[in-house]
């Protein structure tokens, strides 16, 4: 009787143990569905089309920079499931910036393109890209506007830290892991082999000159930086002198992750955003660090591209 008893024990805590494995493992697929899963049922389509999905469509392009439906002459279908002519533009001028073959057409790379997991911070700008009204009472208008220089550019009116500031000084908001403070050390440190400014680590991150922290969702950044879960818009950073750098809190961070992993490299987005507190916009390098998007389960370095970027910018 007690072996029997033993026996169903041992299987119902087997049982248990499945489910809450199962359980996990559900949780976790969930976790890392992107936020750009909707582009996927979007493949195919073109110009004249009505398909659900398309309004998700236009704003994620305005949220980048390829539309702007404030100054259009046709505003009333920034929220409809048209294909319009602005839209194919709008299509067709991401093709370009991403060097794809520029047919207006969501075909599977441009698809493929969008779906990855990317930096919130604006590629071009149609017009307007605002931040809003942030923390520390810091103007936060104009970020995202590029000028074109070479393969790397600038924001809108090349901003930069002045001379008088090239030695900065940086914090961590409350809750920020240790491992992405170590990330972040080093990223400072390759910065500042390549370039003229310093940086040092303060524990004061209110008074610090860059203020790094996790966040999620809308966070108080403007409506157009909100965080959108797992997958998506993975972090974003502010033009100087503004000074804030935010990781999304809802994805797969690690430190060094392994090939073929869904975990995105905290030390390589580092290096991404610092490019924006320092003044760059995106590259349309692909090896470049500021290229716009990474994929999970890879690391990258500073590139010529950047160095000549930063260089550039401060007359190095």
């Amino acid at each position: 009787m007690a072996i029997t008893n033993l026996s169903s024990t041992f299987s119902y805590s087997l049982l248990l143990t499945l489910l809450f494995f199962h359980a996990v493992l559900a949780q976790s697929h969930n976790q890392t569905k992107s936020a750009f899963e909707f582009l996927n049922h979007l493949q195919g389509c073109h110009k004249g089309d009505r398909a659900k999905g398309v309004r998700e469509l236009k704003h994620y392009l305005e949220k980048f920079g390829y539309l702007n439906y404030n100054q259009s002459s046709d505003p009333i279908h920034a929220d409809d499931d048209d294909f319009n002519d602005a839209l194919e533009s709008a299509v067709k001028t991401y093709q370009l910036n991403y060097h794809l073959n520029v047919s207006g057409n969501l075909d599977p790379q441009t698809v493929s393109k969008m779906m990855m997991p990317r930096c919130g911070v604006a590629d071009i700008i149609n017009g307007t890209a605002r931040m809003g009204s942030g923390k520390k009472g810091r103007n936060l208008r104009g970020l995202g506007s590029f000028h074109p220089v070479s393969r790397y550019t600038f924001m809108n009116g090349n901003p930069r830290w002045p001379a008088s500031k090239y030695h900065l000084t940086y914090g961590f908001a409350p809750g920020t892991p240790t491992a992405a403070k170590g990330a972040v050390s080093r990223a400072f440190t390759s910065w500042a082999s390549i370039s003229r400014f310093t940086f040092s680590y303060i524990k004061d991150y209110e008074i610090a000159d860059i203020e790094i922290g996790f966040e999620r969702g809308d966070h108080g950044d403007g409506t157009i930086n909100s965080f959108d879960g797992p997958g998506g818009t993975i972090a974003h950073a502010f033009r100087p002198t503004i000074g804030l750098f935010h990781y999304d809190a809802d994805e797969r961070w690690a430190v060094g992750p392994a090939a073929g992993s869904q975990d995105i490299d905290l030390e390589t987005v580092a290096l991404h955003e610092i490019g924006h507190l320092l003044g760059l916009g995106h590259s349309d390098v692909e090896g470049a660090i500021m290229f716009s998007s990474i994929a999970p389960g890879t690391t990258k370095g500073l590139h010529e591209d950047d160095i000549q970027g930063i260089r550039a910018l401060y007359n190095f």
